[in-house]
C-alpha cells in the first residue's frame, strides 16, 4: 500500500527538514507552502519533497484540504510542520498499511513540548489527534483554527506508538500563536453568532487557568506547566477582547 504524507508549511524553514527527514520512508512527501519568504520551499525540495504553492490562505482546516486532494496514496498521513515521526510509530504506521483487516481511521497519542519540555499534563498528554486514513475515509473540517478531523461516522482506532510535536519554542512564538489564534478564534466566534465583552474575557481567561492549572493537573508540569496555564488563559481573555472589538465595529 502507498503512503502519502502531506505537510501544510510557511516560514518553517527552521523546522521542516526534521519533519520532512522523519517521513522520508514514505512514498510520496508533499508540502503545500503558503507563500514562504524565507528557505522553507529550498529546504523541502532538497530533501526530496513535492513542494506545492497556494497564494492565499483560506484557514488551517481548508489549507489541509487542499493538501489532502494532492495526495495520490492509498493512505495518507497528515503532519505539521512542528511535528515528527520516530522510529516506534514509523514502525506503527507501517504495520497498520500492510494489515488489509486494520481499521481505516487511525488516531494518534501526541507528545508535546513547551518552550523545551514535555508536557506530561496540563491536557496536553496524551491529546490523541487523528492523522491517518485510507485516503477517501476522513477529510479535515473547514475551521480557521483549531480544525477536526470528520471521518464520516467512523470511529478512529488508536496507534499506541506517539507523534513528536514541538508546539513552540520559545515566549517569542508563544506570544506571536496566542495573537494569530485569537484573532481568527474572535472571527469564527463572530461567525457563529457569540458575544464579546469585558466580563466574558475575564471569565473565561479565568477558567481556562482553572481548567489547564488544577482540573487537568498543569501543576505537575512545574513551572512551566504554570507558565501554559497563564498563556492559555491570555489566549481566551483576548479572544473575547477581540470579539468584542469586531462587534463594536
Amino acid at each position: 500500500m502507498k503512503l502519502s504524507v502531506v505537510i501544510i508549511a510557511r516560514n518553517e524553514a527552521a523546522r521542516i527538514e526534521r519533519c520532512i527527514a522523519s517521513v522520508r520512508w514514505a512514498d510520496e512527501v508533499i508540502v503545500l507552502d503558503g507563500v514562504s519568504t524565507d528557505a522553507t520551499v529550498e529546504r523541502a525540495c532538497a530533501l526530496g519533497a513535492r513542494v506545492e504553492s497556494a497564494i492565499d490562505w483560506p484557514g488551517f482546516g481548508p489549507q489541509k484540504n487542499r493538501a489532502l486532494a494532492l495526495a495520490s496514496g492509498e493512505w495518507v498521513l497528515s503532519l505539521d510542520a512542528d511535528e515528527w515521526v520516530d522510529d516506534a510509530l514509523a514502525g506503527a504506521i507501517r504495520a497498520v498499511i500492510d494489515d488489509p483487516r486494520s481499521a481505516t481511521v487511525w488516531r494518534i497519542p501526541r507528545r508535546s513540548r513547551y518552550c523545551g519540555q514535555v508536557m506530561h499534563h496540563s491536557g496536553w498528554w496524551p491529546d490523541h489527534v487523528t492523522r491517518l486514513w485510507r485516503r477517501g475515509s476522513a477529510r479535515f473540517s473547514d475551521d480557521l483554527v483549531h480544525e477536526r478531523v470528520l471521518c464520516d461516522g467512523t470511529r478512529p482506532a488508536t496507534l499506541g506508538a506517539a507523534l513528536d510535536h514541538e508546539s513552540f519554542a520559545g515566549f517569542e512564538q508563544v506570544i506571536e500563536k496566542m495573537n494569530r489564534y485569537s484573532t481568527d478564534g474572535a472571527a469564527m466566534m463572530d461567525a457563529r453568532g457569540l458575544q464579546g465583552s469585558v466580563g466574558r474575557a475575564l471569565l473565561h481567561g479565568f477558567w481556562t487557568f482553572v481548567r489547564t492549572y488544577v482540573l487537568r493537573r498543569g501543576f505537575l508540569d512545574g513551572r512551566y506547566g504554570l507558565l501554559l496555564a497563564i498563556s492559555n488563559a491570555e489566549g481566551s481573555y483576548y479572544r473575547y477582547l477581540k470579539l468584542m472589538q469586531r462587534q463594536k465595529r
